[in-house]
């Protein structure tokens, strides 16, 4: 699969790769997701609630938005059940405004391949396969427990067959669990890549490199912390060069945002090394990935009629619903103000 990836080393843009043009057979459906992106949540909120005294503060502050919750309790539970509800119905809403069939199939195949990571781990390392799998991708989360129960993965469509073989494969060379999410990371990225090429979609070929480049971004930071000798993990596929980020790992923190400077990333590294390196901490660091990403998303603006404002508003939602969750969490269990504004500010 991987030959079927074009090589990309020169950054053609300053901060954003292209986003492709319009496409009127989206009229109605971009000018539904422009109404629906006024009601989203304000930065002011957000804040509000890093900011409030406590859980249930915080949670008063949704009472007006969908987030809202019978005034009868607002336990945790009740929280999750709230948002894993408004995580369905915004994907729903996506299949409904996604004119493009196979686009919306490749959002699904996120939760395929979830399940199969999920499915992986507990049947490699001889833990007992659950129930708790996604049933918002392409294959029923049934089939996950019957093909691994029956050591058959004939029930599975051919993407899903290969990246299990790999994955199994890797992990099977030392038995690092690690080694499962690395080889199915570097599957879906490949995948995510070649049918964006298929598509001929600007748009999601530069959002599944950026992704690719954040996560490596990533991982080019958590082998340093932890001082790991591992150099193959990053995946293929990105705008930054991989020997930019094999160099990072010999470099100090103070040394790191000189070395992306010319890319695009440059502040997000400077940024989240210098935080990691004086707090020991990767929250600016996931902070600055996500802002990153976002920014992206919302250059979808231009676009007048187009898939684009569509993908982009289904991401910004899960983005914004897995905002709400996490300062909730934090608030349930009394962590400090400063650390959840550095996480989302």
């Amino acid at each position: 699969m991987r030959d079927t990836i074009p090589e990309q080393a020169i950054l053609d843009f300053y901060t954003y790769p292209p986003i492709g043009g319009d496409d009127w057979r989206y009229t109605f459906e971009t000018a539904a997701v422009r109404a629906l992106e006024m009601q989203m949540l304000t930065r002011a909120t957000l804040l509000d609630m890093a900011n409030a005294a406590d859980f249930r503060q915080a949670g008063d502050l949704l009472s007006a938005t969908e987030y809202a919750l019978p005034r009868a309790g607002k336990s945790f539970a009740e929280v999750e059940t709230l948002l894993r509800q408004r995580r369905a119905a915004i994907r729903e809403l996506f299949e409904t405004l996604c004119l493009d069939k196979p686009i919306i199939s490749l959002f699904r195949t996120r939760d395929d391949f979830a399940n199969l990571r999920l499915a992986l781990r507990r049947t490699l390392t001889e833990k007992p396969v659950g129930a708790d799998y996604s049933d918002q991708g392409n294959v029923p989360p049934d089939r996950f427990a019957q093909v691994f129960e029956e050591e058959s993965d004939e029930l599975l469509p051919d993407y899903m067959r290969r990246a299990g073989d790999r994955a199994a494969l890797a992990y099977y060379q030392d038995k690092d669990i690690r080694r499962i999410d690395y080889a199915i990371d570097s599957f879906q990225a490949e995948y995510n890549l070649t049918q964006a090429h298929r598509l001929e979609s600007l748009f999601l070929i530069g959002l599944f490199r950026i992704q690719i480049d954040l996560t490596n971004i990533r991982t080019m930071l958590r082998l340093k912390f932890t001082e790991a000798e591992q150099r193959n993990v990053f995946l293929g596929g990105g705008f930054l060069q991989l020997e930019r980020l094999e160099k990072g790992l010999d470099l100090g923190y103070d040394q790191m945002g000189p070395l992306f400077f010319v890319t695009p990333y440059h502040r997000l590294v400077e940024t989240g090394a210098a935080y990691l390196a004086s707090n020991r901490s990767f929250l600016k660091l996931e902070q600055q990935c996500e802002e990153f990403l976002m920014g992206f998303l919302k250059t979808t603006i231009q676009i007048t009629a187009g898939p684009q404002p569509i993908i982009a508003y289904l991401l910004m939602k899960e983005n914004e619903i897995r905002t709400v969750r996490l300062i909730l969490t934090a608030k349930k269990n009394s962590l400090d103000n400063k650390l959840i504004l550095d996480r989302i500010s």
